[in-house]
């Protein structure tokens, strides 16, 4: 079967690799329909590289089972799904904790074990989450990044009536702006440096966009909320930049969710440190999108969310490629000369 297989930085190839086998009786085999690129696999590429050179990487994914071990009863051949891309230990303190995004033995797909950039996965039947019969396979590949908002949401405190700040608009930042909507937020704020995802942002949901390299971005921001900030701001940039300002845009002892991962060092200006001392906030940080019981409440939240259509990740998609076009995409994300949301591969038909 054909894969992705990522080697060094800026080196993936589109090659032939070994058909996954039934070797446990645990084990189930399922043709990948649609794998979503994330952000994290773009940093991967042109950043970090593989920390298994070769390894098949992607973690996005939706499918159908095709086949299953002697011991596979919540799932069948045929059936459509998703799969949790994270491997807990089971055995740390932490997982016997219930603290299972805090595991320390932690494994994941494409990073540890081959991801979904394929024609088919084997994974653990325990990781394979049943989608409705009629959900489609584009809107259920973003179950997994909807996982990781939600698990984050899970974090902190964030009622009705609350106003939440965006920081960066991107896949993650889009959902966790539809999310908060969903949880009962009055107002929701998007900032970014792109205008094209601010109206993206304003499409989905927002109430009020900022342009951040807008000169007075910050005072109309501060006017349009009386002054006084946001009960919760989300971090999803993972930029430098992003993290210190979502420090001023949280109000008197509310709360900044980081939700993005920064690629490099992060410097923050005495000024807006000071924010987190002088106005008493709770900044909080969260990994993965797994809780117990394994995989966690995240991903029915998830399934749930998408296929009612409550969580519309539909105009997210901006571009749907073959499995052998994406190493001619990957260095346009990764230097940005391509605009992007969500790049989807279809890699099956249904």
């Amino acid at each position: 079967m054909k894969a992705l297989n990522l080697y060094e930085k800026q080196d993936v190839r589109y090659e032939d690799v070994v058909m996954p086998e039934i070797a446990l009786a645990d084990d189930v085999i399922i043709k990948v329909v649609t794998a979503g690129i994330c952000g994290s696999d773009i940093s991967r590429f042109g950043k970090i590289g593989s920390y298994n050179p070769g390894l098949t990487w992607g973690h996005e994914f939706s499918g159908i089972v095709t086949e299953c071990g002697a011991a596979v009863s919540a799932v069948k051949r045929g059936d459509r799904v998703v799969a949790c891309p994270c491997f807990p230990c089971h055995e740390c303190e932490f997982c016997r904790k219930g603290s299972l995004s805090k595991c320390a033995n932690l494994e994941v797909l494409g990073g540890h074990k081959k991801g979904a950039f394929a024609e088919y996965i084997k994974v653990p039947a325990e990781n394979v989450v049943k989608l409705p019969d009629d959900m489609d396979f584009d809107l259920a590949s973003f179950v997994e990044p909807s996982c990781v908002v939600v698990h984050g949401f899970n974090q902190i405190t964030i009622k009705p009536g609350f106003g939440v700040a965006i920081v960066g608009c991107g896949t993650i930042g889009l959902l966790a702006l539809q999310w908060a909507k969903a949880y009962g937020a009055s107002k929701v704020y998007a900032f970014d440096t792109d205008r094209r995802k601010l109206a993206m942002a304003k499409q989905t949901g927002a109430d009020l966009v900022f342009d951040v390299t807008e000169e007075n971005y910050f005072q109309d921001y501060m006017a349009a909320t009386d002054h006084g900030g946001a009960e919760v701001v989300v971090e999803s940039s993972g930029n430098a930049a992003g993290i210190a300002s979502s420090l001023s845009l949280a109000m008197k002892g509310g709360t900044v969710l980081l939700l993005g991962i920064p690629y490099g060092d992060v410097a923050l200006p005495r000024t807006h440190f000071e924010k987190i001392i002088r106005n008493e906030l709770i900044v909080r940080g969260s990994w993965n999108s797994i809780s117990a019981p394994f995989p966690g409440s995240e991903w029915t939240t998830s399934v749930n969310g998408i296929s009612s259509g409550k969580i519309n990740v539909q105009p997210l998609i901006s571009h749907k490629i073959r499995l052998s076009e994406a190493p001619a995409l990957f260095p346009r994300l990764c230097s940005r000369e391509e605009y992007f949301i969500k790049v989807l591969i279809g890699i099956a038909d249904a």
